[in-house]
């Protein structure tokens, strides 16, 4: 069986808005992570680091 997507949950929850600025994840992302399949994990563990890479930019 295929490794687990590890969480990317930094336990230092910061939400603004729908997103948390922590971990990159949307809350609807956060509340779904436990049912969803590896390539569901795999997505959303990617689109987090690209959000977390905007917000990055924007308060550099």
């Amino acid at each position: 069986m295929a490794k687990d997507i590890e969480n990317p949950c930094i336990a230092v929850c910061q939400l603004s808005g729908d997103l948390c600025v922590s971990c990159g994840r949307t809350k609807e992302d956060i509340r779904k992570w436990r049912s969803m399949k590896r390539p569901e994990k795999m997505a959303a563990v990617q689109r987090a680091s690209a959000r977390l890479k905007s917000l990055r930019k924007k308060n550099s």
